[in-house]
């Protein structure tokens, strides 16, 4: 049974849920520059750092590359609690391998960096991509640089991609973790949406949810642009609750008063 503000907007699913295929996601050519840069570094076999405010899209942009990663010739592995301490850090990634994890630190690394070298020799370029890495622990960021050491250093088998927060590149640019910073090519930054950007992203959710005419005003739109400072996930949050108070008024426009009272409750919400 559809919620009543999607029977009002005559809506077939929430314009604004998370719950978007990677096909379908929306990016604007400034983040799908830096899909297509880290396309490019994969492709030479090297690894990245990517760093974001929270919500200004660095996961759309991560997925957006996981559509993207061609299937054949590389291999990639998604790794989101950095939480952990090394040892159960390399569990976790050989638990993401397949592989049975070891009970010792050492026997851990050694399954990972094998399992690295087995693919090199199949002709896959694993890919270890570590979401929130500003997490990691220190004792896992002195080792990391070891794992991307194969033959003498002379061989790239395997690509890191780091994402987090801006903090992790200060971190990496402290002087213990040199060696691993230094044997990082392509340090990116994922951007705010500029205005344009949010005028054509509320369109494009709300077109693929069913609704082809103009639902939000300019001044509406200007508004949510200026209260989000551009993140995507606030974004998402304050224009579903302007479109379900703009039900609730029976309205068809989303205007520039309902758009400000929802501001206005949310930020009471944080502040409580």
């Amino acid at each position: 049974m559809a919620t009543p503000y999607l029977a009002h907007f005559a809506l077939n699913a929430p314009p604004f849920s998370k719950e978007v295929s990677d096909g379908d996601l929306w990016l604007p050519s400034s983040k799908q520059a830096v899909v297509d840069t880290l396309l490019d570094a994969l492709t030479e076999h090297a690894s990245v750092v990517l760093v974001g405010e929270p919500g200004v899209g660095k996961t759309c942009v991560l997925r957006a590359l996981r559509h993207r990663i061609p299937a054949a010739g590389f291999r990639l592995t998604y790794h989101h609690n950095a939480t952990l301490g090394r040892r159960d850090f390399y569990r976790q990634l050989c638990v993401a391998l397949g592989l049975a994890p070891a009970a010792t630190a050492g026997s851990l690394f050694y399954a990972v960096s094998r399992h690295v070298e087995e693919r090199a020799e199949e002709r896959i370029h694993p890919v270890f991509l570590i979401d929130e890495a500003h997490l990691l622990h220190q004792d896992t960021l002195d080792h990391l640089h070891i794992l991307l050491n194969y033959a003498w250093d002379s061989r790239a088998l395997l690509s890191l991609i780091l994402v987090g927060l801006p903090e992790l590149r200060e971190r990496l640019a402290l002087r213990r973790n040199r060696s691993l910073y230094s044997r990082i090519h392509h340090r990116l930054e994922v951007s705010s949406l500029t205005p344009d950007d949010t005028t054509e992203y509320l369109r494009l959710r709300m077109e693929r949810a069913g609704c082809t005419r103009e639902v939000f005003a300019s001044d509406a739109t200007v508004l949510l642009h200026e209260a989000t400072v551009g993140a995507m996930r606030d974004l998402d949050r304050l224009a579903a609750a302007a479109l379900r108070e703009t039900a609730r008024k029976k309205r068809k426009l989303v205007e520039r008063d309902v758009v400000s009272h929802v501001i206005e409750a949310d930020t009471r919400e944080r502040e409580r």
